[in-house]
């Protein structure tokens, strides 16, 4: 990985294929929802989706979108923000690129103010529960469609 042109781009008619072309490895496919699933919802979503290509140089190497300021219950009652989707690449992964993605969806949340940064993954082998576990989440003892809610406190 290199740090000088690692960053991230808006999604746009000129990375849509790149963007599209993001896959996971085919053993962690189930726990995480396609790119173009993710623009979809974006779409549908479109006042809290930040959806984001990751790249390093030229080289498109994962895909992100957070949610800010999303209704959780639905109600009004509670409002989060984190990390909605993660993909990288299959043959990128283990370089870094995960952890930018992170701290990349920190530093925006706390460019509006968030305190509390959110995020969901499926339990079991070949999940991303390590990974976020070691970058400082800790599960909140929530639940949501089969998913660990996990939290961290940014300050």
């Amino acid at each position: 990985m290199t740090t000088t042109g690692l960053h991230l781009e808006e999604i746009t008619a000129g990375n849509l294929d790149a963007a599209l072309g993001i896959r996971v490895r085919p053993d962690q496919e189930h726990a995480v929802a396609p790119v173009v699933k993710s623009l979809a919802e974006a779409y549908a979503h479109g006042a809290i989706a930040w959806p984001r290509l990751i790249v390093d140089g030229d080289r498109p190497v994962g895909f992100l979108m957070a949610c800010i300021g999303i209704d959780w219950y639905g109600d009004g009652s509670d409002i989060r923000s984190g990390l909605w989707r993660l993909n990288i690449a299959a043959g990128e992964q283990g370089k870094g690129y995960g952890r930018f993605a992170v701290e990349s969806v920190a530093a925006e949340l706390r460019r509006h103010g968030t305190k509390k940064f959110y995020v969901t993954w499926h339990p079991g082998p070949n999940g991303p529960e390590g990974f976020y576990l070691g970058l400082g989440f800790r599960p909140d003892g929530e639940n949501s469609g089969g998913q660990t809610v996990g939290l961290l406190e940014l300050d």
